[in-house]
């Protein structure tokens, strides 16, 4: 990723900026989080921080505003589980009560991979730990792929800035256990 024409444009679109993360910051917000940063986010965390609003600012080891965020997903299941019936075959039959149903979809995405937030309701998986993972927008289940990667996601996010269509996925998506198969 070029992250000086990446800090470059994202400025271009009113995102600011705070130094990049150091080492020992970003592993003490992975400690604080029970996260792991993918290469790609690391890297841009590192080169500059984008702390505009809806950005996670990772230098808050306790931010609640990062916990509502980690949380959001799960959450959002549960309250299409309560209210709009959702319930997927191949989590075999749903449970006849909703902490039943609740503790089946904490157990299925506690075993997913992380999601971890970038801006707003866009999260980038944790695993696999490489570069390249897509980008998934998630409200409640309403899950759907806004970038094929990280850089992908910069463009769709801020087309304007970036010169590029409005929303497009620019290469094959990685497989993500158990979100790509929400976001299908």
């Amino acid at each position: 990723m070029n992250l000086e024409l990446a800090r470059s444009r994202l400025a271009q679109a009113g995102v600011t900026f705070a130094p990049g993360l150091t080492a020992s910051e970003v592993e003490r917000a992975e400690q604080a989080y029970a996260l792991v940063f993918p290469p790609d986010l690391r890297e841009l965390l590192m080169f500059a921080l984008p702390v505009s609003s809806g950005w996670p600012d990772w230098r808050i080891t306790d931010d609640p505003r990062i916990r509502a965020q980690l949380r959001a997903p799960y959450e959002g299941i549960c309250f299409d589980i309560e209210h709009d019936v959702f319930w997927p075959l191949d989590w075999g039959p749903k449970p006849k009560t909703l902490p039943e149903a609740f503790a089946v979809a904490k157990e299925k995405v506690e075993a997913a991979p992380t999601l971890i937030p970038i801006r707003g309701h866009r999260y980038l998986p944790s695993r696999p730990s490489i570069a390249g993972n897509p980008v998934f927008s998630v409200h409640q289940t309403d899950i759907i792929h806004y970038g094929a990667d990280l850089w992908n996601y910069l463009e769709n996010e801020f087309h304007g800035a970036f010169e590029t269509p409005e929303y497009q996925l620019t290469q094959l998506l990685r497989h993500i256990d158990f979100w790509s198969a929400l976001a299908s």
